[in-house]
Formats: structure tokens, sequence, C-alpha cells
């Protein structure tokens, strides 16, 4: 029998690795070719990985790990509920302290009337949840047509059945049949890559008003809501123009369609405030969370919902419910993940500090040869890789090649920074220091001064027709 610890070879936890583990978003074959990157262990902003080697985290894992890496409290906390009650459902008319104590908090800490929760296993889980509540939703008030839930192209809402049909990604929607039908896409805001001659404000006016064509064609008495991220994380950390999210929520009013906040990348202080929907001023029936909620240190995610909605659904029996509702130890963890938060007033010194701190260096990343675009919001960032900025030019070569590259150049670096495309993104930490911020600059820098010299050497360095 082989014991397996992190001890082991690098090669030989590759091979196992590639023997018997299925990876994300991955082409399984040529991942056993390369050998997967083996983490060890992680501390503060730092990963290290089964080579001794020290990394610092741009991306807080999957964007999740807001507290940081190695906070020995929140293992406290798990191990002190395994050992009162490792488990038990919310099914059948029962609750938990645990499950008590979370909702309330979260109801505390939600803006607006957002005094009620649904919990579920991972942000995934809780977007299928959306879709049926909202739907339920209008059933019960006597308009059972009201079905269809609007997207946004490009957008990232889980990959579960529902979730990826609600997201807006080509690559997962050609797979296994998706979208599932009434779901319906809008174009993102997304100025840099499609807004043409347009100002940004103009643009942003357009991409919302088709939110109101979207409705008109579809029919009012068909759309049950409009789901969207207050920044596309996953889609390439999207800001939309400031003339938008007004917009958007003008409509919404207008023609009483639920407005679904997915916050589990923006949640529990991304955006420099407990909630996106805070940072861009609008006001949702429904907020999925997730990630932030424990910090990653247990899987959980969770449906706050308004109390209008509450009452509607609650007057019914929802037929929909997972075995890991409320999870005592993942509400326990997050009930600890919270109470760090708040004690160490994690947020305000993001939102007062390092945020501008770091919107500061970051923006000045435009000044590189190859950056068109340096967008920030709080603790998430990106940059657009062009080959000419005046034009806003894709490269010639499929999209993602030159994003490639430099991804490349960042982990040679010790450096996690996610490409999306040929656009470069950062999710911190919310823990990182200005030292650290730093770091991170420095280490962005060189990896797209490499990342460039490669596109050059292999001649991608050329402007698409």
């Amino acid at each position: 029998m082989v014991t397996i610890s992190s001890q082991l070879p690098t090669a030989e936890l590759q091979a196992l690795d590639a023997a018997h583990h299925m990876h994300p978003f991955s082409t399984q074959e040529k991942l056993a070719a390369r050998g997967a990157r083996v983490i060890t262990r992680g501390e503060g902003c730092w990963l290290t990985d089964s080579d001794g080697n020290r990394i610092l985290d741009g991306m807080a894992g999957l964007w999740c790990m807001n507290i940081g890496y190695g906070r020995t409290e929140m293992a406290d906390v798990a191990a002190k509920q395994m050992r009162e009650l490792p488990y038990y459902n919310t099914f059948f008319m029962t609750t938990h302290v645990p499950a008590i104590a979370l909702s309330a908090k979260l109801a505390e800490v939600a803006p607006g009337d957002l005094n009620h929760v649904f919990y579920a296993g991972s942000g995934s889980e809780a977007n299928d949840t959306n879709i049926r509540m909202a739907r339920v939703y209008w059933a019960q008030k006597g308009k059972p047509s009201k079905q269809i839930i609007i997207s946004r192209k490009n957008a990232y809402h889980g990959s579960t059945i529902g979730g990826a049909s609600l997201g807006g990604m080509t690559p997962m929607h050609e797979q296994g049949g998706l979208p599932i039908a009434g779901v319906h896409h809008i174009d993102q805001p997304n100025w840099w890559a499609e807004g043409g001659k347009m100002s940004p404000e103009e643009f942003g006016l357009e991409r919302a008003r088709q939110l109101e064509q979207a409705i008109h064609d579809l029919g009012e008495d068909n759309v049950a809501a409009f789901i969207a991220e207050p920044v596309q994380g996953a889609g390439g950390v999207i800001v939309p123009p400031e003339t938008y999210w007004p917009e958007i929520q003008r409509i919404c009013d207008k023609y009483e369609i639920l407005l679904i906040a997915d916050e589990v990348i923006c949640g529990f202080g991304r955006t420099g405030n407990w909630f996106g929907s805070e940072t861009v001023g609008w006001k949702p029936h429904i907020m999925t969370i997730a990630k932030g909620l424990t910090s990653g240190y247990q899987p959980m995610g969770a449906s706050l919902v308004c109390d209008e909605v509450a009452a509607v659904i609650g007057a019914c029996e929802f037929n929909h419910g997972y075995t890991y509702n409320a999870h005592p130890v993942a509400a326990a963890v997050a009930l600890e993940n919270i109470r760090i938060l708040q004690d160490e007033k994690i947020v305000e010194r993001v939102r007062n500090e390092t945020a501008p701190y770091l919107k500061e260096k970051w923006e000045k990343m435009v000044e590189h040869p190859m950056v068109g675009e340096a967008k920030i919001v709080g603790m998430m960032g990106s940059l657009a890789l062009t080959p000419h900025k005046e034009s806003r030019a894709k490269f010639a070569s499929e999209a993602g090649t030159v994003g490639y590259l430099c991804r490349e150049r960042c982990f040679a670096n010790s450096l996690v920074m996610r490409h999306v495309g040929d656009r470069m993104i950062i999710s911190p930490p919310l823990v990182i220091s200005k030292p650290e911020v730093d770091t991170l600059i420095e280490r962005a820098w060189k990896s797209l001064d490499e990342g460039m010299a490669a596109a050059k050497k292999e001649g991608l360095w050329q402007a698409a027709s």
C-alpha cells in the first residue's frame, strides 16, 4: 500500500494524480503529460508547492480565500463543531444552532431586506435554486408564464446544468446540450472589446437597454428575472461603464422583473464593501453567495432572499433542497469567517487602505506596451492585452494565445495571475499587505515583459485585421 503524503517526490505525486484525478476545465491528457502543480501549504497570501517554491497567490485560490490561508481559528471551530454535531439535515421540520446563528448573522450583514437564507453547497447550486425560486415565486403570484431568466453573454454563474445555462460562456454551452429552455442572453457591457466608436457612457446605456428590448421581444408576462454579477469575474473582470447599473435598476423596477445579484465572487469584501451590489448601487431581490462566505475553508453557498419573495415562497411547500443544506460544520466555519472579517475590520481596511493602494499601482500598468486597459474595483483587477492600444486591436492569433504565454511567465515568476482570453486578471486575498502588493506588481510587470518577448519571438505580435 502506498502512503501518499506531501513528502513524496513531485513526479510520484503527479503520476498518481494523473492516474486517478479528473480535473475541472482541463484536457486530462495534456495535463497528465505536463504534470499538475502540487500545492502543499498555504500561509497568508502565499502558497508552497511540492518543490518548495513559495508563490504569491494573486487569485485567492479561486476568488475565495478572503481572510488568507492558515487561519488556525477556522480549523479549531470546525473541529469543535465536528465533535458536537458533525452533521444533521434541515429537512423534516428540523434545524440546528449553527444554521440559526449563521442565518441571523447573514441577515445582519446583507443590505436592504435580504433577511432570509436558503442554503446550498456552492454558488452553482445556489443559482440552480434561484431559477426554481424565481419561477415558483411568479407562479404563486398567479403569473405562471413568467419563466424566462435573462442573463448576459460571457457571464459565469456556475457549471451545473442550471448554472451553466444561466452563464453565457459558449464553450460551456457547446457541451451537454446547453442552455436549458427558458434562459435568454443579452450582450455583456465590455466597452474595451465591444464598444466600437461609442463613448463608455453611450455604450453602457446601449448595453443596459438591451435588457429592456429583450423584455419587449420576449413579452413582459414571460420574463421572471435578470441575473448578473456586479463585476463579471470569470469573464475577465469586466467593469461596466458607470451609466450601466442605474439603467438596469430602472428597467427592472419599471417592468417588475426580479433582480438576482450573483455575488459569489464580489461578496464579503471583494469590492471594498460587504457586497458588490452596494458598490454598484443596486438593490437585488435575491443574492447568490458562496466563496468568501467561508473564505474557501468549507464548501458552502446560499441564496439571500428579500422579504417579499421569501413571504411568497414561504406560503407554499417549496419542493427543493440539498442533503448538505446549512451543513453545521460549514455554517460554524462561515460564522467564524464573518467574525474575523468584522473584528479585524478587513473590509474597511480593503476599502480605505489596500484597495486604493492597489488601484494606484494597477492602473499604472497601462503604461506597459502590451496593456491597453487596466480596470480595477476593490480587489479585482484586469489588464486587456493588445498589440495596438490606439485601435483597441485584438491579436491575430486565436483568443487567449498571448494571454496563456503571459500566464505561464507569471507561474515561472512565482505569481498566480490568471488569463481569460487575452486579459490578465487578479483577485488577491483581502489580507494582502502593501509590500505584498508591490511584489505582485513587480512580478506582474516582469511577466508581461517576458510574455511580450515570447509573443514577438513566436510571431504573435500582430493585430487582427
